[in-house]
């Protein structure tokens, strides 16, 4: 049978989009978040490294070019941030906007981006307040560009925000978002479930425990041990604290909303807990579940893409416990045994 050259080029074509689609829906889902305030690998060895650990996904925090053009080809799936020292500029008009996403996303045609986050952690009641204006007008102009260039499809528009914006979390059906925050964060829910876009949120079973020993036990908060509560019973403290953001979400009218897990990780030294043993415990079992298709008892049945905090150890990072989320040395070996 003779096949044209067309044909043989749209039949790869179609067979790299299958391969790319079956790693989609089969685990995959964990990603690691290439922090750079410290003593960390090159982004060509950073890249290397997640080649050789089958690490598909990584966060990064700002648009760096040498990053960038590292992850060039690489088919890593990104998390690209927009710096909360930015968010001012690219609310102030759609040009802004176009000239960022110009700059960071569509002169790295190679590059496969996942999502924009817009912000990171900024909250009306934190030292993050002075951003708050700018996330929301910051996403829509961010939002235009992406669709005005075609890769709406391709790129969602989103932000990061932190569990404690959510209080009530137990029992995690209770789960709201603080009456301080809602005018912040309620029209940003709304916007995320208008655009199909899922909401970012670091995850940190280690800074619940830490602040509530007397309450939580250390076991619950490695995966290693599971509580009872009214709503039935939890596996797992993350579970708990991603369910309890989920309660929120759909009392802010985005039920239809999904989590990404844009940040979770243990920190091996510098403070309370914090063991090479606790860390290694930790990252393996969050890898497992969220690999998986346990899902939560409030979303079941599907595997939660996660980000884990941090690629590298950052010294230049306080406090202390701060420096020691690396799951990877300076010298690109293992800080533990961890198995993506």
């Amino acid at each position: 049978m003779v096949t044209s050259n067309k044909q043989l080029i749209a039949s790869s074509a179609l067979l790299g989009l299958l391969i790319i689609a079956t790693l989609e829906l089969t685990g995959a889902q964990t990603g690691v978040c290439y922090g750079r305030l410290g003593n960390v690998p090159s982004p060509a060895t950073a890249v290397s490294i997640c080649n050789q650990n089958n690490i598909r996904r990584m966060r990064i925090y700002d648009p760096n070019r040498e990053v960038l053009q590292a992850l060039g080809g690489s088919n890593i799936g990104v998390i690209l941030g927009v710096p909360n020292t930015d968010l001012q500029n690219v609310a102030a008009n759609q040009a802004n906007a176009n000239n960022w996403v110009q700059n960071n996303v569509r002169n790295y045609p190679n590059v496969r981006f996942r999502y924009i986050a817009v912000g990171n952690e900024v909250s009306p009641i934190t030292g993050t307040s002075q951003y708050k204006d700018f996330v929301l007008p910051a996403m829509r102009n961010i939002f235009n560009a992406i669709s005005s260039a075609g890769l709406g499809n391709q790129i969602k528009v989103s932000t990061a925000i932190e569990t404690g914006l959510v209080v009530n979390g137990y029992p995690p059906s209770a789960g709201t978002f603080s009456p301080q925050v809602q005018s912040f964060i309620n029209p940003i829910v709304q916007f995320l479930a208008s655009n199909g876009a899922p909401l970012l949120v670091n995850v940190y079973p280690y800074f619940a425990y830490i602040n509530n020993p007397g309450s939580i036990s250390l076991d619950y908060a490695l995966f290693n041990s599971g509580v009872t509560t009214p709503d039935g019973p939890y596996s797992s403290l993350f579970d708990a604290l991603v369910d309890a953001t989920y309660s929120a979400l759909e009392k802010a009218g985005g039920s239809s909303v999904q989590i990404v897990v844009s940040e979770s990780g243990w920190p091996s030294a510098g403070g309370q807990a914090t063991t090479v043993d606790n860390a290694r415990t930790y990252n393996n079992n969050l890898i497992r579940h969220v690999n998986g298709n346990s899902g939560t008892p409030k979303r079941p049945g599907r595997s939660i893409e996660t980000y884990i905090f941090d690629f590298f150890d950052e010294d230049q990072k306080s406090p202390e416990y701060e420096k020691h989320f690396g799951v990877f040395l300076a010298n690109g070996q293992k800080k533990y045994p961890i198995n993506f």
